[in-house]
């Protein structure tokens, strides 16, 4: 993986931290909102395309069952975690307050950076060709043209993965922009 490496006990932490630390990250969110129209069209398509990704992701994701390399994944290795760090940026442009991008970057590279880290071990561990797929899709950024296989999205994974709590979580941010306006 490229970027920061994390020690193990440091992850582990900021694995467990995450959700609470990000329910701190909303209150900041709805605290300090200031939104406009401008920063609402401009941010919101923003969120959405990344809530769309994530979205996307979950159709295919069959946790520990196989290495997925379809849809999203021939493209990037992490559209879940690509998915969250594009709609907090679309959400923090909505806001119009430059501190809460500063605090989602910092957020995201805290604790999902760590969490990237500890589940490319896993899958090393798990699936002995994540070597070689790792070396063609990147971490983060995507590589257009695809190298995976030809599975199609699947409705069954995203309500599997419970990907509607992004969705509902996404509606609830609009929704305090929507007041704050």
């Amino acid at each position: 993986m490229a970027g920061p490496r994390f020690p193990k006990r440091y992850a582990d932490v900021a694995q467990r931290l995450r959700v609470p630390c990000g329910f701190l990250v909303a209150a900041c969110f709805i605290w300090l909102s200031q939104p406009s129209v401008a920063s609402l069209a401009v941010g919101l398509p923003v969120a959405a395309a990344g809530l769309m990704l994530r979205a996307w992701a979950a159709g295919h994701l069959e946790k520990n069952l196989r290495l997925v390399d379809s849809g999203p994944y021939a493209h990037l290795r992490n559209p879940l975690y690509a998915g969250t760090l594009l709609a907090a940026a679309g959400l923090a442009m909505a806001a119009r307050r430059p501190l809460i991008g500063l605090l989602f970057a910092v957020f995201f590279t805290l604790a999902y950076l760590p969490a990237i880290q500890q589940e490319e071990q896993h899958l090393k561990n798990l699936f002995p060709a994540y070597a070689a797929y790792a070396g063609r899709v990147p971490l983060l950024w995507p590589r257009w043209r695809g190298v995976g296989s030809p599975r199609r999205f699947r409705w069954g994974l995203y309500r599997r993965n419970r990907e509607y709590q992004a969705l509902a979580g996404f509606a609830a941010g609009v929704a305090v922009l929507l007041l704050k306006l």
